[in-house]
């Protein structure tokens, strides 16, 4: 119950198409999604609007060039932000980290120029790991929370959540130009998987293998971590590119070890599946 006099904080929220949020939390949350675009072919998609998550991987893999992502337009961002400060509100902005897209600087541009008060942050994280600071952030604003508090709770959160990325397939990174096409053919004609993390917004190689033992061992690893920290976890999500199979393996697992969270899975968004390619899979979760 708020008490009689208490200031109401009037604060919207607003993200891009990578949150991985469901879409029950986007409507429980009244959370506003700014859509990222893909071209195929020649062909552009808008996230959420014209594409699927479920729909890119075929379109992807069926493409004869690597599909190019492209971040919201500033008008976009302004058109939201004056929409949603029509009442009087200021908006909170989480996107996506800002070394896989410039959607932040976008998001920067367009606060400068609507007349609505508008917080824009670079959660350093993407897909789940950045649903969760906007579910966190959604919850604090019921309780009515002010601005600096829940952004103190953002970067609580930023600086214990884990994104642990298995990379299968590097025809993607080698098409993007991430690597040489010499060592993606070495790569690919040795078997090598690939184990990545985000480390504050980066994103670093930890482990390089060939076949997936390796990468199974070193996620046995992180799941030792998660159970063994002095940091209860808090919640769980698992992201893919049509990796069913090894899905299955780690929400068996991690169901046994956490047996009160539940994981959400979920196929991951075209910007990132564009990154990482078929058969990825990724394991994403944050720690009180």
């Amino acid at each position: 119950m708020r008490k009689r006099g208490q200031i109401m904080t009037n604060i919207k929220i607003v993200t891009d198409s990578s949150a991985g949020l469901t879409e029950d939390e986007i409507k429980r949350y009244d959370i506003t999604i700014v859509p990222l675009s893909v071209m195929i072919d020649g062909t552009i998609y808008v996230e959420r609007e014209t594409i699927t998550n479920e729909q890119f991987p075929e379109l992807m893999k069926n493409a004869k060039s690597l599909p190019k992502t492209s971040q919201p337009p500033i008008g976009k961002f302004v058109d939201v932000f004056d929409r949603l400060g029509e009442d009087g509100s200021e908006v909170l902005c989480l996107t996506m980290m800002e070394s896989i897209s410039g959607t932040v600087h976008a998001a920067e541009q367009a606060a400068a120029i609507t007349k609505t008060k508008v917080t824009v942050v670079d959660s350093k994280e993407t897909d789940r790991c950045l649903a969760f600071q906007v579910i966190e952030a959604a919850k604090m604003i019921e309780a009515n929370a002010q601005m600096d508090a829940i952004l103190e709770k953002l970067e609580d959160i930023r600086e214990h959540s884990e994104i642990y990325l298995a990379v299968v397939n590097l025809n993607n990174l080698v098409a993007g130009g991430r690597i040489s096409k010499m060592a993606g053919a070495l790569s690919n004609l040795l078997n090598i998987k690939v184990m990545l993390e985000v480390t504050d917004g980066e994103i670093k190689i930890r482990l390089k293998g060939r076949g997936l033992k390796p990468i199974h061992k070193y996620l046995d690893d992180v799941y030792e971590k998660m159970q063994s920290g002095v940091r209860k976890v808090k919640a769980i999500g698992i992201s893919h590119v049509q990796a069913d199979e090894e899905v299955a393996k780690m929400k068996a697992t991690l169901e046994k070890l956490f047996p009160d969270i539940k994981i959400v899975v979920r196929e991951t968004v075209p910007i990132i599946a564009t990154h990482t390619g078929m058969g990825a899979f990724c394991l994403l979760y944050y720690t009180e």
